[in-house]
């Protein structure tokens, strides 16, 4: 039963994204270009978290 709600929820994800992207492309946009800002303001943070111990926490 898991693996049939697994697929559902991944269909109904999948049609919102096309249903968003088809209505309004331009903040569709604007969502995937925040989602990107997030993943690189973490890989910076993580980056910069391996360099502070890399120097021995100071």
């Amino acid at each position: 039963m898991a693996v049939n709600s697994k697929k559902i929820a991944v269909y109904v994800l999948a049609v919102f994204v096309l249903y968003v992207i088809i209505t309004d492309p331009a903040k569709a946009a604007d969502y995937v270009q925040i989602g990107f800002e997030g993943i690189s303001d973490a890989a910076r943070s993580v980056g910069d978290f391996m360099s502070w111990l890399a120097d021995g926490g100071n």
